[in-house]
Formats: structure tokens, sequence, C-alpha cells
């Protein structure tokens, strides 16, 4: 904000979160509305998730109604007990007025023995996102390696810069502009399972030999 030209100081940030965090409870503990939001849908898929922001914190979970998209609770818990979980799953089976129909997590042992617990009738299915990690682990771990391979074919970046220091003519920023693209190439990773690194790094790789063909070919090649 103050980048952007607006004063404010810390303890008004502070202020402003507390409002938030109580506007968010007060969202949270409406059961009249949440009752009609799932009322007027007349059933809920339920999402159940933890949020850890660091080792040795309390987990931060969630229960989200995937169809309307409301947090139909949030509670923090030191652990995350099988006994605890299957409360926080009551709370809210008996909040909403509509039966729950399926219920999506990840493969944690106390959650999916809350689930059955609690839920024993109704479908449990892994979060898409879980599922398709496990299944392409194989795959990630092949494209790992062929990253790792890739990268200790391109050395010499840095060598490369010190004999530039000093320079500032046309040629020397070109090659500069291209060292920066390779390290910018190596230090970008993707974000498995839906983004793979070694795929992503090989693509920018052979756009920067491409672009240095065309260069030469052009007899304007870098002689740095």
């Amino acid at each position: 904000m103050r980048h952007r030209g607006v004063a404010v100081a810390p303890r008004t940030v502070t202020h402003l979160l507390e409002r938030y965090d109580e506007l968010l409870t007060l969202s949270l503990t409406d059961t009249t509305r949440l009752q009609r939001i799932t009322q007027a849908q007349g059933r809920v898929i339920l999402a159940l998730d933890g949020l850890q922001p660091d080792v040795g914190h309390e987990v931060l979970w969630g229960l989200r109604d995937c169809l309307s998209g409301e947090v139909l609770l949030a509670r923090s818990l030191l652990s995350a007990p099988q006994p605890d979980l299957a409360v926080l799953l009551r709370t809210v089976q008996q909040t909403v007025p509509v039966p729950i129909v399926g219920i999506v997590s990840d493969g944690h042992l106390s959650i999916r023995g809350a689930v059955a617990e609690v839920f024993s009738d109704v479908p449990h299915q892994l979060c898409h996102f879980h599922y398709l990690r496990e299944a392409a682990k194989p795959i990630y771990d092949a494209d790992r390696h062929a990253k790792q391979e890739r990268k200790k074919r391109v050395r010499g970046v840095r060598p490369m810069e010190r004999r530039l220091a000093g320079r500032s003519d046309p040629e020397a920023e070109v090659v500069r502009g291209y060292c920066a693209a390779v390290r910018s190439a190596l230090t970008d990773d993707g974000r498995p399972p839906l983004e793979a690194s070694g795929l992503k790094l090989h693509a920018r790789l052979t756009a920067i030999t491409a672009s240095l063909e065309r260069v030469e070919k052009r007899g304007l090649c870098p002689r740095s």
C-alpha cells in the first residue's frame, strides 16, 4: 500500500486482520445461512483438509462444501487423531439439513478412519490432486533425473558473465540476455504432477538454442 502511495500503519493492518477474523467467524457460525444454502441444493459433497503453516504449529482444518464452495467448519487442532476429526465430521453432519452424499480428502489414515467411523455408507474419494500425484510419481522421478542430466550439460554461464564485466556494447548486452535466459531456465521449476520441470527445462533450452541458431545464420553470432 505504501508503494501505491497509501500511508498505513502496521497497527492498522493488524486491526483489519482482526476484523476480518471476526467477520469470518460470524460467517462460519451463521448456521441459518449455511442451512439455507445447502438446503437449496439438496445435498453436500464434503471436502476435508488440514493446513499447517509450520512443523509444530496447530493445524487449521477446513470442511468445505464442493457444490456451493462454502466453508462449513474451520477449526484449529494441535494434532489430527481420528477421534478429533470424527468430532468435526459429526459437527458438520448435525449442522447441514441435507444428506452428505460424498467426501473428498487426501489419504491420511486418521482422516480415512474418521470418515469410516462417521460416514460408513458414504462414498469417500481421494482428492484428484493427490490421486494424480501418486499415479504420476514414476514419471516425476524420471523427469527429475532427466532434468539433472540436462543441467550437467549447461555450464559456463557465470564465467561468461565475468568476461563481460565492464562492457556495455550491444554485443555484450545480447550475451548477457542469453545468459539470463539460461539461468532462468535452470532455476524455474515446474509444479508436479501437472507440469514436468524436466520437460519445461528442455523446452526452454531448445528455444534458446533455436534463437542462437537464427542469430548465427544472420551472421550476428556473439563472439564472447
